[in-house]
């Protein structure tokens, strides 16, 4: 198929936007542009992971546009705000955001997954700038990121570490562990984010490893836990999700995204058959047209 290009937006121009309902239709708007760059990536690569990328675009664009404190010019910027990707293989999203938010050149996504890249399938912190930790065998996100907090509160330090988890992530013990842990030495500003979408390689979770009720398991293990579960694919949700962390003073923090695997088109969104599956030409041709006419109705709201 004719690929059609899409209306991009000027990144820097949004980071300056000071009207608080109109950034939030910019960050979706170029959410859904990330979302259509990846599924660009994926098909052109023949692999790659759509269900996970697509579920976390709203999340992760954010972070880096909105939430987190970073210089893309200085990436070890020591009072940066951490993000750990603990679901590494959802990578593609990462990298789209991270080249957006100015860390390396946008021209660089089309080397994903090609020897020599720094962009491979999962994230690499000692190759990719932007890229606080190499993940992709679930369960170690978390335990990382709370070597991050503890490691800012013994150097009296006021950044956020933040990690997002998705439901692989929760089946994994040393993920459990991690949990009590911050609960017994409660660093400020940890902040573990739930890219809630239920379902994961093989299956729905409820079937592989039920979850729910997943607040209440939280809070038993003595986290302050969001009063709501926020729609993670809605940015306006998102931001008010971040003014609630910031009036916390119980640490840590747990906030739960209801999202959907394979956002944006219709028939791979909550399908786990679409967790990493090759996007082929013919579900290329059909998947596209879905998130163009998203994209475009975002346009009229930004």
């Amino acid at each position: 198929m004719v690929k059609t290009e899409i209306k991009r937006i000027d990144s820097q121009k949004l980071l300056k936007e000071t009207n608080l309902s109109k950034k939030a239709a910019l960050l979706q708007y170029l959410a859904q542009q990330c979302r259509i760059d990846v599924f660009d990536i994926l098909h052109e690569k023949g692999t790659g992971h759509w269900g996970g990328a697509a579920s976390a675009a709203e999340l992760i664009t954010t972070l880096y546009f909105h939430i987190m404190k970073v210089r893309p010019n200085e990436p070890e910027w020591a009072e940066r705000d951490r993000f750990v990707l603990s679901k590494g293989h959802a990578s593609t999203m990462l990298y789209t955001v991270l080249s957006n938010r100015g860390y390396f050149p946008q021209s660089e996504l089309s080397t994903f997954r090609t020897l020599n890249s720094r962009l491979q399938g999962h994230p690499c912190m000692n190759k990719t700038p932007g890229v606080e930790m190499s993940t992709g065998a679930l369960g170690h996100g978390l335990s990382v990121t709370l070597g991050m907090a503890l490691s800012a509160q013994l150097l009296k330090k006021k950044f956020w570490s933040f990690v997002l988890l998705g439901d692989g992530c929760l089946n994994e013990g040393q993920t459990w562990e991690a949990i009590m842990a911050a609960a017994k030495f409660k660093p400020e500003r940890l902040v573990l984010m739930i890219d809630y979408n239920k379902v994961q390689l093989d299956g729905n979770s409820d079937e592989i490893m039920p979850l729910d009720p997943l607040p209440e398991k939280l809070k038993a293990f003595n986290w302050t836990v969001a009063p709501k579960v926020y729609d993670g694919n809605m940015v306006s949700d998102i931001i008010q999700s971040w003014e609630w962390m910031q009036k916390q003073t119980d640490w840590p923090l747990a906030v739960i995204y209801k999202t959907h695997k394979g956002k944006g088109v219709s028939f791979m969104e909550d399908n786990h058959k679409w967790h990493g599956a090759p996007i082929d030409e013919d579900n290329y041709a059909k998947g596209r047209p879905e998130l163009l006419k998203t994209l475009k109705d975002l346009e009229v709201q930004s």
